[in-house]
């Protein structure tokens, strides 16, 4: 900063998204990516160098942009109404699973100042955010406005991961909410596995969900990332995590009992979003036990999932089936639920009919389902084909789930997850006296 405390040029200054990549591989904490990687990163240096260069225009500073006319807060903006679009525009970064896109979407958010305006966040996490924001401005003339005023306020720079849209009632909204915070200035970085055009494909409704599609490409670059390689499942995978077969449910307990040591397991309440409570049929010492059903056979969803991993870091889950027709609904709440685990970085012991990959072995989109030969005779059609489930969306979120499945039962992972709990007791208990019972938590696992 400067001598009248104003951040100078100098402030700014970093490595860079690109140079910090270099960085990683050469000191060995990335494996050496491929040319689909590179090219990405290098749009994502190009996005902070035009983010550097107009930083001041767009409002990003903490400290420069509250004395601007126009960023006083939504309450000004109602009586001094004006535009004020970014003239950098943001990104949407989206291809296959385990290309690397959260990897480098985090490596440019960090490499960012801490002082701009920014956030990044999940995109369930985001839109649940929205909602619970929405019940506290009911009866407002335009409640979305206030909304997007209050997140302008808040961030200038916002980075969502896993753009997915399942929800009609996250359709309906978007293109309102983020025409708003688009003219509000709000820059927007996208992760997804799924191209612009095919979001929210065959949803409810979907002629009034086209418009956002317009807004998010006149407002975002649009990248894809490809590659043959899912970097997720080079980690080192054992078993030991995944009990495949329902016969095993014995040895999770087992595991269960020796995380939470002298710990007396019990019901626990948990709250959620919007005064929700979720029970937690059984819970000690940081560790919650589920059976299969009771997180994904009942009504429940992102918020919950939020809700316990908030107040829970292991989550012991018996019994997940394989997934078909007959319980695609459970299927939608699994891959939810693995995605709010994984963003937690929180860690699953579990029992399951299969493999990943078995579990949705009869899940398939509308392309996969035509490539299929048809049965010639209905004597030769198997119980497995009359469950096959044609689903889209979850066709393709199922790749992430597998990879991610993967990855959650890697080393690497589970180290990742020890080093944040073992982080987050320090600051609790400085003099770190947790930190002893971690590794052996850890080591419990690995056992």
């Amino acid at each position: 900063m400067d001598l009248n405390g104003t951040p100078g040029f100098l402030d700014y200054v970093r490595m860079g998204p690109l140079m910090e990549y270099e960085r990683r591989i050469a000191s060995g904490d990335l494996v050496d990516g491929d040319a689909f990687q590179i090219n990405t990163i290098k749009v994502l240096q190009r996005l902070y160098d035009e983010l550097v260069q107009h930083a001041d225009t767009c409002g990003l500073s903490r400290v420069t942009s509250s004395e601007k006319p126009g960023r006083g807060g939504w309450f000004w903006s109602r009586f001094m109404p004006q535009s004020s679009v970014s003239p950098v525009k943001g990104l949407y970064l989206y291809g296959g699973v385990g290309t690397g896109k959260t990897m480098l979407m985090d490596l440019f958010y960090d490499q960012v100042p801490e002082y701009w305006k920014k956030q990044r966040i999940h995109f369930h996490d985001f839109m649940l955010n929205v909602h619970s924001r929405l019940q506290k401005h009911k009866g407002v003339e335009d409640p979305l406005d206030v909304v997007a005023g209050e997140i302008s306020d808040e961030s200038v720079l916002l980075c969502l991961d896993e753009f997915m849209v399942t929800d009609v009632a996250d359709a309906l909204i978007l293109n309102r909410l983020f025409g708003h915070l688009f003219r509000k200035g709000v820059m927007l970085v996208a992760t997804s596995n799924r191209a612009p055009d095919n979001l929210y494909e065959g949803g409810l409704q979907r002629d009034l969900f086209l418009p956002f599609i317009f807004t998010l490409k006149e407002r975002c670059v649009v990248h894809e990332i490809g590659s043959s390689t899912d970097y997720r499942k080079m980690t080192s995978a054992r078993e030991g995590f995944c009990f495949v077969g329902f016969e095993k449910s014995g040895l999770l307990k087992e595991k269960f009992e020796e995380l939470i040591g002298d710990h007396v397991p019990g019901p626990k309440e948990v709250e959620v979003v919007m005064g929700r409570k979720l029970q937690v049929p059984l819970g000690a010492n940081g560790c919650a036990y589920f059976a299969f059903e009771d997180l994904c056979d009942r009504p429940l969803g992102a918020a919950d999932y939020f809700g316990l991993f908030k107040h829970f870091h292991t989550l012991a889950l018996e019994g997940v089936p394989v997934f078909g027709l007959h319980n695609r609904t459970a299927a939608y709440r699994f891959v939810t639920l693995v995605d709010v685990m994984y963003d937690n970085k929180a860690r699953l012991l579990y029992t399951a009919e299969g493999s990943p990959m078995d579990l949705f072995e009869r899940i398939v989109t509308v392309p996969d389902a035509q490539k299929m030969a048809p049965r010639t005779s209905s004597r030769s059609r198997k119980n497995d084909d009359l469950d096959l489930c044609v689903d889209n969306e979850l066709g393709f979120a199922k790749d992430r789930t597998i990879s991610r499945l993967t990855e959650i039962n890697s080393r690497e992972y589970l180290e990742q997850h020890a080093e944040l709990l073992q982080e987050k007791s320090e600051k609790e208990d400085p003099s770190n006296q947790l930190g002893d019972s971690l590794k052996e938590n850890f080591d419990i696992v690995q056992a």
